[in-house]
């Protein structure tokens, strides 16, 4: 799977329909897998503890860790207890392992250590998503629910409520794997329990997928923190007149530019792709100048960054309905 989505993926152009034939197979393998979970065939895992999905059905970022966080605050303030399980994308465990608040982005994975960091909760990560989960209730009994960061398709682990995260741009040309950038069909939104869409949705989007609730948010922040140093803040007046360098490797670095330049900062641009692995090259500045970066890659970056490095922590700020929604479906014992 690619670390950036390609570019064809926006049309259906001529590469796209060369490649349909294949997406016409992934969907047909894809389809036989889930209706084997369905029929029993294949076993889901039950575990004994709610489990929250969250996830989509398209490749590339659409605000999903933002929302795990999210939901991670929200239902320790309703008296829940969460942790979290993620593959671990990006990393080199074997396995399964905890994440430590300052574990190593190559092993665990840059995402799953920003989520330990921030969150506050226990992490584990795996690609077998039940056995990560089972260890974290083994390591933490007095969890009580736990939130699957990117399982939407991982279907071997049995959930109570299926969160899908939606961001339009994501969508592209709406063809599947390869052709297009769907992992599922805009269908298989229906079947959730709510969506959270990253901003607006289009009339004909929202016409495919209801009757599901739908629940807008957006990712906001407001100070800057000085990596290595982050209880040192600032806003974003304390750059104006300075040189201003903003680097992303996340699935739509663009959005993140857009918001710095939203906040009335001139920028130079340094897209990388998603989950790129950093070097002191990429981050070269010279005397005098400002790098901006996202709290994913600071992760990854904080042993080499230069002195002037600010991260810029972002919060999913989601629209009234859906904390309420959530926690009742939540209300009451695990789906037998």
């Amino acid at each position: 799977m690619p670390r950036s989505a390609p570019g064809f993926w926006q049309s259906r152009g001529a590469l796209a329909w060369s490649l349909f034939p294949l997406s016409l197979l992934f969907v047909l393998l894809a389809g036989l897998r889930r209706r084997l979970f369905a029929w029993g065939i294949l076993k889901s895992v039950r575990l004994p503890v709610r489990v929250v999905v969250v996830g989509n059905v398209a490749v590339g970022g659409s605000g999903k860790t933002p929302v795990v966080l999210w939901l991670v605050e929200l239902l320790r303030n309703r008296g829940f207890k969460p942790g979290i399980v993620s593959r671990g994308y990006g990393g080199s465990v074997e396995g399964v392992a905890a994440v430590p608040a300052d574990g190593d982005p190559a092993r665990f994975g840059d995402e799953p250590v920003m989520m330990a960091a921030r969150s506050g909760c226990p992490v584990f990560v795996g690609r077998d998503r039940p056995a990560a989960g089972q260890a974290l209730l083994n390591a933490h009994p007095d969890v009580d629910v736990l939130i699957a960061d990117d399982g939407l398709q991982h279907y071997r682990l049995a959930r109570d409520l299926e969160a899908v995260v939606v961001d339009e741009a994501t969508l592209g040309n709406c063809l599947r794997l390869p052709a297009g950038p769907l992992r599922e069909g805009l269908g298989r939104v229906r079947e959730a329990g709510l969506v959270l869409a990253h901003g607006a949705l289009s009339e004909g989007l929202s016409a495919k997928i209801r009757p599901v609730p739908v629940f807008q948010f957006g990712l906001a922040g407001s100070l800057f923190e000085r990596l290595g140093r982050r209880e040192e803040r600032c806003d974003a007046a304390a750059f104006r007149g300075r040189r201003i360098h903003a680097m992303a490797g996340i699935g739509r670095p663009e959005r993140f530019f857009a918001q710095l330049e939203g906040l009335g900062l001139s920028i130079q641009r340094r897209p990388f792709p998603d989950h790129h692995v950093f070097t002191a090259a990429d981050l070269g500045i010279a005397d005098g100048d400002v790098l901006l970066m996202t709290e994913k890659d600071a992760v990854k970056c904080a042993p080499f960054a230069p002195a002037d490095s600010w991260v810029w922590p972002v919060r999913a700020q989601v629209a009234p309905g859906a904390a309420e929604l959530i926690v009742e479906k939540l209300d009451g014992p695990p789906t037998a």
